[in-house]
C-alpha cells in the first residue's frame, strides 16, 4: 500500500499545479522590474537617425514605453489603439521600435499613422532584453522619477486602456 502512496501524492500535486496553471491569465506575467528603475538607453530616434533618445529625456513625465515592430501582427491589431489614445493627449506614448529594419518601422508608422511621441530604433533588441522583453507588443507604464510601475504583455485593448492604464496614469499623474 506504501508503494503506491508516494505516486499518488505526486500525481495530486501535479494535477493541483496544472489546474492552477490554467486558470492563470499568460498575459499577467510579473516583471521583476516593476518597481524599479527603468532601464537606462540612448539610441537613435527612427524617424530622425541624426537625434537620440533616452528616458532620462522624459524624467518629470508619466510616460508609456510601446514595445512594437512592423513585422509583429499584434502589433497590427493594437496600433489603431494606440493611435486613438494617442490623441487624447492623456500621456505622450514612446516607441521602441524592437528589431526590425528602419525602413520597415518608417514606412509602418507612414502607413497606418503614428501614435508616438517618437519611436527609439532598437535593431538588435539589446534594450528590449534590458527591459524583459520576450515577445512584442509589450507596454510599460513608467513614472515621473523613471520608476516601471506596469507592463502589459501582449496588445493593448480597449479594456487594458480603461480598467488599468488610464486608471494608473491618472493616480500617477496625481502624486
Amino acid at each position: 500500500m506504501k508503494r503506491f502512496l508516494l505516486p499518488l501524492i505526486a500525481f495530486v500535486a501535479l494535477v493541483v499545479f496544472l489546474g492552477v496553471g490554467l486558470h492563470r491569465d499568460p498575459r499577467e506575467v510579473p516583471s521583476p522590474l516593476v518597481g524599479k528603475p527603468a532601464p537606462n538607453f540612448s539610441l537613435t530616434q527612427l524617424q530622425a537617425p541624426e537625434k537620440t533618445i533616452s528616458p532620462k529625456d522624459m524624467e518629470g513625465k508619466v510616460w508609456l514605453l510601446n514595445v512594437w515592430a512592423s513585422w509583429c501582427v499584434a502589433c497590427r491589431e493594437e496600433h489603431p489603439i494606440l493611435l486613438d489614445f494617442s490623441k487624447l493627449g492623456v500621456v505622450p506614448i514612446v516607441g521602441l521600435n524592437y528589431k526590425d529594419g528602419r525602413k520597415e518601422g518608417v514606412d509602418l508608422l507612414q502607413q497606418f499613422g503614428d501614435p508616438y511621441q517618437l519611436s527609439a530604433f532598437d535593431a538588435d533588441g539589446r534594450v528590449g532584453i534590458d527591459y524583459g522583453v520576450y515577445g512584442v507588443p509589450e507596454t510599460f507604464v513608467i513614472d515621473k522619477r523613471g520608476v516601471i510601475r506596469y507592463k502589459h504583455i501582449g496588445p493593448v485593448t480597449p479594456e487594458v486602456l480603461s480598467d488599468k492604464l488610464i486608471p494608473l496614469i491618472k493616480e500617477l499623474n496625481r502624486a
